[in-house]
């Protein structure tokens, strides 16, 4: 319990450090039970009486007009806001893709040229074994869903018609669930049942295990904020490098928005003196196989030359 009560100021005074003012705070243990927890009563105003999620509106604001940080589409942002209120995130899912993407220009504190691309689409991905042994769930996703959009449908899978990974509406904004595939690739085919994400199911997809390892927290620049779990900047890195040198011949602009994300992050690793994490990333990567050699060596040549000579720089 000593340790739980350390750690509770620490993420108190964390919070009053991102915030950039005094909290007034209260918690109460409880010890006595098979779960030890604490529980937190905040004033939700700051030192100066200013409401909290007002003063966390005026920050995004700033942080988006001012400073220049990309931010998501507005439908993007409630998305991803409705599904962080249900859960997804406290049940260790982790935001990947372009949303993802736009998270890093705060999480890194730097410019990230382009990040602000509109996307019709947002992704999610979640360990099978998190799904299975969480004692948890969400809502039924599809009811959380359409109460942002009530076009919101479900996308039967492809082979397993009495499961779903993916949610569209009539505009077209189409949401996955994914997971790293846990076997062979003829498994790929097959929905993964996820206990845990409210009905929905996932899609195996190789090489997923290594992004959503040891995910980072991050804000999506969305209304008062949307705290949301994000592949580390350095993990995501590396594997936009493996999914361009993979990618069709046919989805050329697919290719060319992951090298150009890949080419970016680098830049701000560099740039933020985070060359070591990009290294130890990369080097994870190599040494997994001669099929993530062979996709880490393409994707290198298919990076712009001074990507590539900063990439190089790093890897000594």
């Amino acid at each position: 319990m000593a340790d739980l009560k350390a750690f509770t100021r620490d993420l108190m005074g964390q919070m009053e450090k991102d915030l950039g003012t005094k909290l007034d705070w209260i918690a109460a243990d409880h010890w006595n039970t098979d779960n030890p927890h604490i529980h937190i009563i905040l004033r939700g105003r700051t030192e100066d009486g200013e409401d909290l999620v007002r003063a966390r509106r005026k920050l995004v604001s700033t942080l988006v007009r001012d400073a220049g940080l990309a931010a998501p589409d507005a439908f993007s942002g409630d998305v991803v806001e409705a599904l962080e209120k249900a859960g997804l995130f406290r049940l260790r899912a982790v935001l990947v893709g372009t949303v993802a993407f736009q998270t890093y220009a705060g999480h890194l504190g730097v410019k990230l040229p382009g990040a602000a691309l509109q996307t019709g689409d947002a992704d999610f991905a979640q360990f099978h074994s998190v799904s299975a042994e969480v004692d948890d769930s969400m809502p039924p996703l599809i009811e959380v869903l359409k109460a942002v959009d009530p076009t919101f449908r479900v996308i039967p899978h492809r082979t397993d018609a009495g499961r779903t990974t993916q949610f569209e509406n009539a505009s077209r904004y189409r949401i996955e669930f994914l997971t790293p595939n846990r076997g062979s690739d003829e498994h790929a085919d097959h929905a993964s049942p996820m206990p845990s994400l409210g009905g929905a199911s996932a899609q195996p997809l190789r090489f997923l295990d290594f992004l959503i390892r040891d995910p980072v927290r991050a804000v999506l620049l969305h209304r008062s904020g949307v705290p949301v779990l994000v592949p580390s900047p350095e993990r995501f890195a590396v594997h936009k490098l493996i999914v361009a040198a993979r990618g069709e011949r046919s989805a050329a602009a697919k290719r060319e928005k992951d090298l150009h994300q890949a080419g970016l992050l680098v830049k701000a690793l560099e740039t933020t003196r985070r060359r070591d994490d990009l290294a130890h990333a990369f080097a994870e990567a190599w040494n997994r196989g001669e099929a993530w050699r062979e996709a880490l060596r393409k994707g290198l040549q298919l990076l712009q030359p001074d990507r590539r000579e900063m990439v190089d720089l790093v890897l000594g």
